[in-house]
This record gives structure tokens, C-alpha cells and sequence, in this order.
């Protein structure tokens, strides 16, 4: 058979995205303000963005040949794109376990959703806040609960020498202070 009829697989169209994962039997925490964001990304891809481009497949689709219709090409493969994040996003907030930081507002133990500052043994300090594995961004200092520097510090508290396995090797920090966001005033 020759080579140039044989159909090609959309392999890379159709992987999943890499996710991060959640630990085996573990839960999805995740703060008020995350979960809401997740929410609010779910209901505007469902009811905003997937309309959009359903027109616009349904349009390129009536120009004729499909097979060389670039709108219809793209519309589909982004079509794929929101689907495969809506099943996800649907999938997360499903197993999601909603926790309010601010409910250890003023304690001195690490919690999820603690901002911890804490100092290594060069006397370098640095500052991250204890997130869901979804909603952490890292370059605004926040950390996964199962990141390695999170797993150490919870239940931790003001003072408490620790050990931090890193890949250099074992690294003592100390726990410097600890702050959670204060109560929202109910309406």
C-alpha cells in the first residue's frame, strides 16, 4: 500500500494536557477565591467560548471542502481544546474539598492557605502561601499543598526548625511567621 494513502493519526491534537496530579486517594483543596475562579473559567468556556466557535465550525463547514478549510480545521481543533477543559475543569471541582484559610486567622501553625515566611541556613528568606494544586501560581509565591517545601511546613509553627529535602540535600529552615487572610465580613 502506498504510503501517501495511509491515514495519520491526530496523535498530538488529541493528548491530554499534562495536569497536575492529585495524590492516590488524596483530595483537591482548594481555596473559596480558586474555586470560584475555576467556576467562573468552566461557565465562560461553556457558555461563551464553545458557542463561538460551534458558529464558526458551523459556518466554515458550509464553504465547502473541509479538508483544505482552514476555519473548520482550527475551529475543530480548538473545539477539542475546550472540551477536553471543560471535562477536566468539570472533573476537579467535582472531587474539590473547598477550605477557608481564613478560619486560622491569627494562629501560629501552619494550615492550607497559610502564607509562611521562613528563613534557610544562609539566612535567606522567602515568603510562599499554601495553595491548591489548581490554583497555585509560582510566580506569585504561591506553592501546591503536596509541593515538597509544603509538605514540610504544615503543622509547623513559629519557630520550629525543619528539615527540607531538597535535591542538594537535606536543608534546615526555620519558620519565621505565619499569616492567614482575614474573615470575610458575611452579607
Amino acid at each position: 500500500m502506498n504510503k501517501a494513502f495511509t491515514r495519520e493519526s491526530d496523535g498530538e491534537d488529541d493528548d491530554e494536557p499534562v495536569q497536575p496530579p492529585l495524590p492516590a486517594g488524596g483530595k483537591n483543596y482548594i481555596t473559596p477565591q480558586g474555586c470560584a475562579r475555576l467556576r467562573a473559567e468552566l461557565l465562560g468556556l461553556i457558555d461563551d467560548e464553545r458557542p463561538k466557535v460551534v458558529e464558526a465550525v458551523h459556518w466554515a463547514a458550509k464553504n465547502g471542502d473541509r479538508s483544505e478549510n482552514g476555519d473548520y480545521l482550527y475551529g475543530k481543533k480548538r473545539l477539542r481544546e475546550i472540551d477536553r477543559r471543560i471535562r477536566f475543569l468539570t472533573k476537579r471541582l467535582e472531587i474539590a474539598e473547598v477550605t477557608d484559610p481564613s478560619l486560622h486567622h491569627g494562629g501560629e501553625q501552619v494550615f492550607f492557605g497559610a502564607t509562611v515566611t521562613y528563613a534557610d541556613e544562609q539566612g535567606a528568606e522567602r515568603t510562599v502561601t499554601i495553595k491548591g494544586i489548581d490554583e497555585a501560581e509560582s510566580s506569585q509565591g504561591e506553592v501546591s499543598w503536596i509541593s515538597p517545601i509544603a509538605r514540610t511546613l504544615l503543622r509547623a509553627r513559629v519557630g520550629d526548625v525543619l528539615q527540607l529535602a531538597t535535591p542538594a540535600g537535606v536543608r534546615e529552615i526555620e519558620v519565621l511567621a505565619v499569616r492567614y487572610p482575614p474573615p470575610q465580613a458575611s452579607a
